[in-house]
């Protein structure tokens, strides 16, 4: 029996108690080790190299053998950290680095409790406080299920922000794909999906409705390689067609295509989903994302080419979207060029970029020269950051961070262009693996109102005073203050609001 981390006691004259159950263990070794003096006790957690290397050049056959023979070994892999408590005596210590065969440099002094995570599962014992209530996703009306998302973006874009929009919107989407009789084909990518999915549920549906269903499975995504092959089996067992990961490269791209039978003489008629974040129903509730429906023919013919590319059948060339390997580099120097040019000018440049984490050092090495020529530069970095804002050459520079109830993890990058902006949103951070060796898609937003949309919330969350630090220039985080008399901004709670007044 899983045995919860906390132990409610009895309360007392209205105090309530909790312990940690390690605690109780502690209290009690006598009973577990009758006969034994016991002297002292310590707790300690080992960390095992659970990647798995692979020769990702190999065929697709191969690559299967290897990650089934693998993953079985992840929970015997050597240990790479040994948290311990600080007050442990250096003999015991040391008895325990040859008993684990630990290095030195993998020793990470604690403190009497570990996993401090656990703490977010922490017990209320006081009913009559009531914790703060996280914003509930939100359907949108006019996509009921009585109404057909399918003639909703065949006039116009579609713009979803998880999870503060449903992502029941886009299972209802591949259910209309399932059921509508205009359907031929439904192209997937899978990344990260969710164990018992709704979403291959229903990509199966399709397989055994009669429709072409061609899914492409990256199964290098770490940690999700056993779940990937598992529901790449059952998919390929109910008809499916299943493309596996391109030797040598990840295919990160959150993007699916509809393809319709022809009408009206078009050619590759078809609905666009491109997304920041995975095919996850269950991460759709905890990560904020955006996904985007489209039906223009410029995005769904460039979409058809990269499934194309993913078969192995022709060398693409896209017109609309951004894919990286192919136009996404040249695309992005250009975008920067044009920003330094304008401050050149005496006009403003300016650039919002935000993402996950920022790492490629030819990329850091753009936006410091976009600095140099006054351009104005704001990035919203959720983890990784190597760019150091406020040197000289990097004093127009700003790097905000924001960590609250949902985790940020959209990619959206704006461009000022002279007051006709640019906005792009898709799946890359600015990191080496994935400008260079992924391939991913990025789409700009063509649609006036949706791009003013995602410009509310990159202010919004440029104005957070209460969940957002700044990162200085020793790449410390120092959380923002609010400006007596401003009002209180919590981005994601904020930007809710206002979507839910739309």
């Amino acid at each position: 029996a899983k045995v919860p981390r906390f132990i409610e006691l009895p309360s007392h004259e209205k105090n309530h108690y909790l312990m940690f159950t390690e605690d109780i263990i502690k209290a009690n070794l006598d009973l577990i080790f009758p006969g034994y003096d016991i002297d002292s006790s310590y707790c300690i957690k080992i960390s095992r190299d659970a990647d798995i290397l692979i020769d990702d050049t190999a065929s697709s056959a191969d690559l299967v053998a290897q990650l089934k023979r693998k993953v079985k070994k992840r929970k015997i892999g050597d240990v790479c950290r040994f948290v311990y408590d600080r007050a442990m005596p250096q003999d015991f210590r040391d008895f325990l680095v040859d008993a684990f065969r630990i290095q030195r440099d993998e020793l990470v002094p604690g403190d009497k409790h570990l996993n401090l995570e656990d703490l977010r599962h922490l017990p209320n014992p006081n009913k009559s406080l009531h914790s703060v209530e996280k914003p509930k996703p939100m359907k949108l009306t006019f996509l009921d299920e009585k109404e057909s998302i399918f003639n909703y973006v065949a006039q116009k874009d579609l713009l979803l922000y998880y999870p503060y929009h449903s992502f029941e919107h886009f299972i209802h989407f591949l259910y209309e794909a399932v059921h509508n009789p205009e359907t031929r084909e439904i192209m997937v990518t899978q990344y990260r999906v969710a164990e018992n999915s709704v979403v291959i549920n229903t990509l199966i549906a399709a397989a055994q409705n009669g429709k072409k269903v061609t899914v492409f499975v990256e199964l290098k995504a770490r940690f999700d390689e056993e779940n990937n092959l598992a529901t790449a089996e059952m998919m390929q067992a109910a008809g499916i067609k299943i493309i596996y990961s391109i030797p040598g490269l990840k295919v990160h791209a959150k993007v699916a295509l509809i393809r319709r039978r022809g009408m009206n003489g078009e050619k590759l008629p078809g609905y666009a989903y491109i997304s920041t974040g995975n095919f996850n129903e269950k991460t759709a509730t905890l990560y904020t994302d955006c996904g985007l429906f489209t039906c223009r023919k410029e995005i769904v013919n460039d979409l058809y080419n990269l499934f194309r590319t993913l078969q192995g059948k022709e060398d693409p060339k896209f017109s609309t979207l951004l894919v990286a390997r192919f136009n996404l580099i040249p695309e992005l120097n250009r975008l920067i060029d044009r920003e330094i040019a304008l401050a050149d000018q005496g006009k403003q440049g300016r650039i919002i970029l935000k993402m996950n984490a920022l790492q490629d050092p030819t990329m850091i090495d753009r936006l410091y020269e976009a600095s140099e020529h006054g351009v104005q530069i704001d990035l919203i970095v959720r983890g990784i950051c190597c760019l150091i804002p406020g040197r000289s050459y990097s004093r127009n520079i700003r790097v905000t961070r924001i960590v609250d109830s949902f985790l940020e993890h959209a990619r959206i990058w704006y461009f000022g262009n002279d007051g006709n902006p640019k906005v792009f949103m898709g799946s890359p951070d600015w990191m080496r693996r994935n400008l260079y060796r992924r391939i991913e898609a990025i789409t700009p937003i063509l649609a006036p109102d949706l791009r003013d949309s995602l410009i509310e919330m990159l202010n919004i969350q440029l104005a957070d005073n209460q969940k957002a630090c700044w990162v200085d220039d020793q790449l410390q985080n120092i959380f923002k203050k609010r400006t007596p008399g401003t009002p209180s901004i919590r981005a994601q709670y904020t930007f809710y609001d206002w979507l839910n007044k739309q």
